[in-house]
């Protein structure tokens, strides 16, 4: 999820990408966002590249 939204895609530009709802994409970035430690999914990103999780 964090690969599809590192180019800064749109939920909507993820969703479509990836065949799944809006929805859910905006419920695995939260979820993304929060294990990261994170305050928005551009840190996030960039979180997970540091720590070699992307």
């Amino acid at each position: 999820m964090l690969v599809a939204a590192r180019p800064g895609a749109s939920v909507a530009e993820i969703a479509g990408n990836l065949c799944l709802s809006e929805g859910t994409i905006r419920n695995y970035l939260s979820t993304a966002i929060a294990k990261a430690g994170a305050r928005n999914r551009t840190e996030a990103v960039r979180l997970a590249d540091e720590r070699g999780w992307l």
